[in-house]
């Protein structure tokens, strides 16, 4: 069977500080977590230089599994392997691992609650140049539903490094969705990553921008632009989408008069769906969601199509200017 892998193995690193691809920082944790804890097993799909678990089947060949172009089957061994008290991380590219092993994961893990963490990458449109068959714009929404699965989507690497300890200790089955390209760093120094609990930046009397995965650095981008025509908008960093952090989004909703939701995702079933229910019930006010309308990803570069599909930083400033009009 011919290698998927093509791509060029990085250095592990803490990632504080520094601009990296959350597939970056995932293979440096998963390298750790392996020296610190036997338990951790490794599966991927024939991905392992995309997904960046060829370091750890390296270092661990006696716990890494190359299930070969069968995510299904890479799916259900995890399940077996959680069963005996192993701690398995199951990689591929986002769009497999949540489309072609979708019942698979709501059968075998879910119904079952097994310690599975799925680790996806090459999330969303930056993917690039594979186009819209490799861009999973909908794996956020596919997850979320699910009975009992937590959805984290770290913003940079700093984040996604301890994303991935915390799931590593956390009981139950995860989603973790990676990105392909770097992102900027945007966490503070100091930050502790906590399941079901958001990062504020700050809360503003105009709007409060609730972001996710690489569009927090966009929305504290669109934070400047709108604070130099005079208009007050925060920022939230909503890692996990699931459990929500309510008490985060009550406060800014209490607050500003406008809530904008940002993500690299499609603008159904993700995080700005996620938002607007949760304050449909408990705090009724004017939601926006910004992300990828109901259609597909195309061929380009990232930053082509961050422009083509409205999800810069003056997007979201622009959207906030005239809504607020």
């Amino acid at each position: 069977m011919g290698s998927r892998d093509q791509e060029k193995k990085t250095q592990s690193t803490d990632f504080a500080g520094q601009a990296v691809a959350t597939r970056d920082a995932y293979g440096a944790a998963l390298l750790e977590l392996g020296k610190r804890n036997e338990n951790i097993v490794v599966l991927d799909a024939d991905l392992s230089g995309s997904t960046k678990t060829k370091g750890f089947s390296k270092a661990f060949p006696e716990r890494f599994f190359n299930m070969g172009i069968s995510e299904q089957d890479m799916i259900g061994t995890a399940g077996g392997l959680s069963l005996t008290g192993k701690i398995p991380f199951a990689s591929t590219f986002a769009v497999f691992e949540t489309g072609r092993a979708w019942e698979q994961i709501r059968q075998t893990l879910c119904y079952s609650h097994l310690n599975v963490k799925l680790a996806a990458t090459h999330s969303g449109i930056t993917v690039g140049e594979d186009g819209a068959s490799h861009q999973a714009l909908e794996d956020v929404a596919l997850m979320r539903v699910l009975p009992g699965m937590t959805v984290i989507v770290p913003a940079d690497g700093f984040e996604t490094k301890q994303a991935i300890d915390t799931a590593a200790e956390f009981s139950g089955p995860v989603y973790i969705r990676l990105g392909r390209s770097k992102v900027p760093a945007v966490m503070p120094a100091g930050y502790k990553f906590q399941i079901g609990k958001a990062y504020t930046y700050s809360v503003g009397k105009d709007a409060t921008i609730v972001a996710a995965g690489i569009m927090v650095a966009p929305a504290l981008e669109a934070k400047e632009i709108l604070a130099k025509e005079g208009i007050d908008a925060g920022v939230i960093n909503m890692s996990t989408i699931k459990p929500l952090d309510g008490e985060a989004l009550l406060a800014a909703a209490g607050r500003s008069k406008i809530i904008l939701t940002a993500e690299e995702h499609s603008i159904i079933g993700g995080l700005g769906s996620a938002v607007s229910e949760f304050l449909s019930e408990h705090h009724p006010v004017r939601v926006l969601k910004l992300g990828v309308m109901d259609t597909f990803g195309c061929s380009g570069s990232p930053k082509e199509l961050i422009q083509l599909y409205g999800l810069t930083a003056g997007n979201i400033a622009d959207t906030i200017k005239n809504n607020l009009k």
